[in-house]
């Protein structure tokens, strides 16, 4: 027994080395088909963090008198409905989301997003209105070499005003940004996530949500068509 542990001995720690080893995990190989050519250690360490969490939640709730955290958490059915509606699959099953509210009224939403980009995730923050619509957009965390740019207002003011009656699309209501195409894609669809989300869970139990707004413009076409506009 003992000689066969000894003949297997040094296949072990080949595995114990190789599987737990930090340097074995840093030692990661991502190829970039546009560059040509394996991510540098210096490209695949690359971090620049824009704002803290806390911050963020204050520039998008800043007049609530209070503000409570809740985790959402979706049944199988649920994040299959919602998938359907964004259009693309994630693997997150919960997600904590920022309530911001002055008196009896509810002021907002706030909900951040960990999304990947071109080669590593980015982290930020989406603040929805009482009423479904993008308040303010801002990148917490950015992990690319490149493409940071999606962090300065002049890119990202354009996700305010958003409803889910919007495209949120490149070429359609988002102007791309040259070398940074995965991460807008990337950002539109966490965007779109963050509404879908506000919309399913809080707007539509308390009759404001995309299904109402439907309905009244369905209500109001039929009318229109009746005796015109």
């Amino acid at each position: 027994m003992f000689a066969h542990l000894n003949r297997i001995a040094p296949f072990i720690m080949v595995v114990i080395l190789l599987s737990g080893s930090p340097r074995a995990w840093a030692e990661e190989k991502i190829w970039d088909g546009e560059l040509r050519r394996y991510l540098n250690e210096q490209e695949l360490s690359h971090l620049e963090e824009f704002m803290k969490e806390e911050d963020a939640v204050k520039i998008m709730l800043p007049k609530s008198q209070r503000v409570r955290k809740e985790i959402i958490k979706l049944s199988p059915d649920k994040k299959t409905h919602i998938e359907s509606r964004i259009g693309w699959k994630f693997p997150e099953e919960s997600f904590e989301v920022y309530i911001g509210e002055t008196g009896a009224n509810l002021d907002g939403f706030a909900m951040v997003q960990n999304t990947i980009g071109k080669h590593r995730h980015m982290t930020y923050m989406v603040g929805v209105d009482a009423w479904g619509r993008v308040m303010d957009f801002e990148l917490l965390v950015f992990r690319e070499a490149k493409g940071s740019e999606v962090g300065r207002k002049r890119f990202n003011s354009q996700y305010e005003d958003k409803t889910l009656q919007d495209p949120i699309r490149i070429n359609k209501d988002i102007i791309n940004i040259s070398g940074a195409t995965m991460s807008v894609r990337s950002l539109n669809a966490g965007v779109k996530r963050v509404l879908v989300l506000v919309d399913e869970f809080y707007l539509k139990p308390i009759g404001r949500g995309s299904d109402t707004i439907t309905a009244k413009r369905v209500q109001e076409g039929f009318w229109g068509f009746l005796f015109g506009n």
